[in-house]
């Protein structure tokens, strides 16, 4: 696991490789053990590893035979055993045992076709010094990152944007657009970044870049084509990919461990993987905030040590501004935080850590899911009418009852945007000084809807998440969060044949009116205590609520809600108003508060202190 940055185009002479140096140890965190760099008469890459695999012998940037391809990859790939085997056959020489170098004799062998061979988590790119190209791609959940940035005649690209800052062609803009849809999604979705002509390679991609050109190309997308098998058969076969993963998953020269709340997603990882240490945060509001009970208790029955930390309110406040200059861009999930603890407390004791992200999205786990059959009833009612009942329910303040009339007076189009849907257009257009110029929430997802257009309506939803929420918010989260701490932290459920099982799957085996995930939950039955495989969904839950009607939280909250960051872009007296709202129990609007102070605390590291 490691981190990579990169420019097109010489500096003065001497300059570029400061230049480089500085760019590099901006991400140090993401690889402390070592560091690399390659500087070409017209390519300038720079590395930093933390070391997995080979501990002696695997440093980077590595070259080809011939010292023609030069490669820096972030990442792991779990079947470069075979692979190797296959370019060994085929004369190819290796002058390591690591995995990054089967990529690059795979491109010498295979070109672009490499990409889809790949099984595991990656971001890499190659630089061929004779026809000056540089090829790169990204894994196709998009587990790794990969930002590249094009300012004048200079390419940037490298595995966060924070390293870009210190190239001196770098011109730091907001993307205005982007706050707009960050209203919306609580995350920056798609393509563009907070930072103008700043870009994200989108997950299952892979580009080329010459003669100032850069071409982008989707080499997967998901594709649900169900076969008819019986549950028990699901979930028999479910626990053999699973466990299977989890085996491959696990390759390493250090030890692993394991992320572990008291769902069935994480325990069900920890529980096949055997690890010896499984860690463990919550918060002291009460049961509903810590999940470390259930997770020492879930500890003894798979004979492994539970290490755990209680996060208090000002331990989280504190650590929120460093947090934010991690993500590169705002992330307003509150549960980022509390993974950015979990990664702490477990680099601490290992440097890999297996989790449970990518579940729900694969297999049907969010309980929005259920909405379209459990209302399969009120459906029955022509949509002209649901949305008249809903317009009319629109002028009342949100509650379940008026907000279920709403959604349900909307297509699916819509109304899904995926888990966070936190301000309309038309919202945040009253919000923002400038008003809104940006298209729609759904706009954005109409894309993914054209191509999920012959699917039911829950796997669209599935389709819709795993092309946006897993990318722009589940994995951002725990790549960033990971790395800040100098931990690789793995995800068995996005893996290639585990996701090839999940696509055959029947809707009906995965979701009903009154539960999620049900094969998988089958399937983890036959491994972890039954009362764990059932238990309800949690997710890091953060008392948001809670501290933003303490008047030391408010009074933060409302500075921030009152400063010139936040004048220069919002209607203030509205934050404020939204603020008291809360804390008077109106409403609870602690999401739509957090999302914006959030954004303007990210705002403050990169734009005011730096």
């Amino acid at each position: 696991m490691c981190g990579y940055v990169g420019f097109t185009n010489r500096l003065s002479k001497g300059e570029d490789q400061k230049v480089l140096k500085i760019m590099m140890d901006s991400i140090a965190h993401r690889g402390p053990d070592s560091e690399g760099m390659y500087v070409g008469e017209e390519m300038c890459l720079g590395f930093r590893r933390l070391s997995i695999i080979d501990l002696s012998d695997g440093s980077q940037p590595l070259y080809n035979e011939d010292d023609n391809l030069v490669l820096t990859f972030n990442g792991e790939i779990y079947n470069f055993p075979e692979l190797r085997e296959d370019l060994l056959s085929k004369g190819h020489i290796f002058k390591t045992r690591t995995d990054s170098e089967v990529i690059l004799h795979g491109y010498e062998e295979y070109g672009s076709d490499i990409v889809p061979k790949l099984r595991g988590m990656f971001s890499f790119v190659i630089w061929n010094k004779k026809e000056k190209t540089l090829f790169g791609a990204r894994d196709r959940f998009g587990i790794k990152p990969f930002y590249y940035a094009k300012m004048g005649d200079t390419l940037m690209f490298g595995s966060e944007i924070k390293a870009f800052l210190h190239h001196p062609a770098f011109e730091k803009k907001l993307n205005h657009r982007a706050l707009e849809h960050y209203l919306s999604f609580q995350y920056s979705p798609l393509e563009t970044t907070f930072f103008e002509n700043v870009f994200k390679l989108l997950p299952a991609h892979y580009f080329t870049f010459k003669d100032g050109n850069m071409e982008t190309v989707r080499y997967w997308r998901p594709e649900f084509k169900a076969e008819d098998k019986s549950f028990e058969e699901y979930a028999e076969i479910i626990d053999e990919a699973i466990n299977e993963s989890v085996e491959a998953h696990k390759i390493s020269d250090v030890e692993v461990g394991s992320f572990l709340s008291g769902g069935i997603d994480s325990s069900y990882i920890a529980s096949a993987a055997k690890v010896d240490k499984t860690f463990t945060v919550g918060f002291g509001e009460g049961g509903h905030y810590s999940e470390i009970e259930f997770a020492k208790e879930f500890s003894k029955t798979i004979n492994t040590k539970n290490e755990s930390k209680v996060i208090t309110s000002e331990e989280f406040f504190e650590a929120f501004p460093l947090m934010q200059y991690h993500m590169d861009e705002p992330l307003a999930d509150p549960a980022s935080i509390a993974l950015y603890f979990v990664a702490k407390l477990a680099s601490e004791s290992v440097k890999v850590v297996l989790s449970g992200e990518g579940a729900d999205e694969l297999f049907g786990g969010y309980r929005i899911y259920s909405e379209p059959i459990s209302c399969a009833g009120y459906n029955k009612i022509p949509m002209p009418i649901r949305r008249l009942i809903g317009k009319v329910a629109s002028v009342f303040p949100q509650k379940r009852g008026f907000n279920f009339l709403v959604r349900r007076g909307q297509t699916l189009r819509e109304r899904y945007i995926g888990n966070a849907n936190m301000f309309t257009k038309k919202e945040r257009a009253k919000l923002l000084k400038n008003g809104s110029t940006a298209p729609a929430p759904n706009e954005l997802c109409a894309r993914f809807y054209d191509e999920a257009a012959g699917y039911d309506e829950i796997t669209q939803m599935q389709y819709l998440d795993i092309n946006m929420w897993l990318m722009g918010d589940i994995l951002l989260k725990a790549d960033k969060t990971s790395m800040a701490n100098s931990l690789e932290l793995r995800v068995p459920f996005l893996d290639k044949e585990v996701m090839n099982l999940a696509e055959k799957i029947p809707t009906r085996h995965r979701v009903s009116p009154t539960n999620t995930k049900m094969a998988l939950r089958a399937a983890a039955d036959k491994t972890i205590p039954s009362t764990t495989a059932s238990r309800p969904k949690l997710g890091f839950p953060v008392p948001i609520r809670v501290w933003l009607k303490e008047d030391k939280y408010y009074n933060k909250v409302y500075n921030m809600f009152t400063s010139s960051s936040a004048e220069k872009y919002f209607h203030t007296k509205k934050l404020v108003k939204m603020l008291e709202d809360h804390k008077k129990g109106k409403a609870d609007l602690s999401r739509r508060i957090w999302t914006v102070y959030t954004f303007l605390v990210w705002y403050e590291e990169f734009f005011v202190k730096r």
